[in-house]
């Protein structure tokens, strides 16, 4: 049995943070991912997607992406492979193509056995670095029997792939938006079901939404509630300075629905809640912009203004009139994907630290189980703990805490 003191499951940007943290320390420890460095990246995205983020800012702190510029929202094609040439330079014990089996509490001794398809491991700390979107949730709407092709945002990868007809894309952030405007500009008819969402700005009197999202000390809010979802985030880096404008996407022939609320008998059912929807997100758009105006003003900085960005198209004739039903064939609706979101999975951890919906019981990561801890989860100790910029810095704070608790077992050793 291979002994270490660390196991970090997970081998995406939460795993290697943490791996480098725990190197810099000098601790012993092992990186287990059961498919490839970053292999969300490669293989649970669609083929076009970019980072919702400029390349100085969506990426990990100690280490620049350097094949695009700078204000380049980065392809995801280049995340791979920044993520695993940083995986190289740090050294990072990682061992692919390895599955956790379980982890369980050694009995009468501290530390855990970690059953693996490779072998077993006893360590003294486990970190699940599995990070937010681990199973895909596809909810249990339109039954398999409709005839209609259904698919997760993670197993979409461009519009050839789809059968001909209509589609319904349902999600309102980052991943519903950029699929659906890229349906679109393919020449397919699209229905976008929206739900709630915040729309902030893509580009703002000559700064990035980045900067002003960090200035303004956001990435850095708190929220209490431990298993907390990030609200859908409507944003995309494929057009340069342009935020998602779910108005603009309509004039360029998307079809607009509320939430997707039911099924019957062939016809899909929307909530009315369009209008609402579209409301909200153009108001914390609006609030944003505000709020940068103040802080410019407040500081005293010369840069220019930009009364055109409060120009907003005006409201559709689908916030008006709303289609409350669908007749899928009259409609010609072939296929759905489902932009819906994830739920986590830590079935592998045989141990209880969970609550009654099995989300981890913890505090800034650190869970009820001293030796079990947990990374990149939303919200984990700011808005940005689940981001690829922001983990980094949980990974961080862990790595002390492991070393902090090595100090005390080794103080009467």
């Amino acid at each position: 049995m291979e002994k270490v003191n660390t196991v970090v499951v997970g081998a995406g940007q939460a795993g290697l943070s943490m791996s480098e943290h725990l190197g810099n320390a000098g601790l012993s420890h092992v990186v287990l991912e059961k498919g490839r460095v970053a292999e969300s990246w490669r293989s649970a995205r669609w083929d076009s997607l970019r980072a919702n983020g400029p390349a100085w800012h969506d990426r990990l702190p100690s280490q620049r992406i350097d094949s695009v510029p700078q204000d380049v929202f980065t392809p995801k094609e280049n995340l791979v492979d920044y993520l695993a040439n940083f995986a190289e330079r740090i050294k990072a014990p990682v061992r692919t193509g390895v599955e956790v089996r379980s982890v369980k509490k050694l009995p009468k001794k501290l530390g855990f056995l970690v059953s693996t398809s490779a072998g077993d491991f006893e360590a003294m700390n486990i970190v699940a670095a599995t990070g937010p979107f681990q199973v895909p949730v596809i909810p249990n709407v339109v039954p398999d029997t409709s005839g209609i092709v259904q698919l997760h945002s993670v197993n979409y990868k461009n519009p050839a792939q789809l059968p001909e007809g209509a589609v319904l894309v349902v999600g309102a952030g980052a991943s519903g938006g950029q699929i659906a405007e890229e349906l679109v500009e393919a020449g397919r008819k699209v229905y976008l079901s929206l739900g709630r969402h915040i729309r902030p700005p893509r580009f703002y009197r000559d700064r990035e939404g980045a900067y002003w999202t960090g200035v303004l000390g956001r990435w850095d809010a708190v929220n209490r509630d431990k298993n907390v979802r990030n609200i859908a985030l409507a944003i995309s880096g494929v057009h340069t300075k342009m935020p998602i404008d779910y108005r603009l996407l309509a004039s360029k022939g998307a079809i607009l629905v509320g939430r997707t609320a039911g099924y019957d008998d062939g016809e899909l059912l929307f909530g009315n809640d369009l209008a609402e929807n579209i409301e909200q997100g153009n108001k914390s758009y609006l609030d944003t912009l505000d709020a940068i105006d103040r802080y410019i003003e407040y500081n005293g900085l010369d840069l220019p203004e930009y009364p055109e960005a409060r120009n907003l198209p005006p409201q559709t004739e689908y916030e008006k009139n709303p289609i409350l039903e669908l007749n899928v064939a009259e409609a010609n609706i072939t296929s759905i994907i489902w932009a819906s979101g994830f739920k986590r999975d830590y079935s592998w951890i045989d141990l209880d630290i969970f609550d009654e919906h099995g989300n981890p019981i913890h505090e800034a990561g650190v869970s009820k189980e001293p030796g079990i801890y947990f990374l990149g989860l939303p919200f984990q100790t700011r808005r940005r703990s689940s981001f690829l910029f922001g983990v980094w810095y949980d990974a961080k704070y862990i790595a002390d805490y492991i070393v902090m608790m090595k100090y005390y077992h080794e103080r009467y050793e």
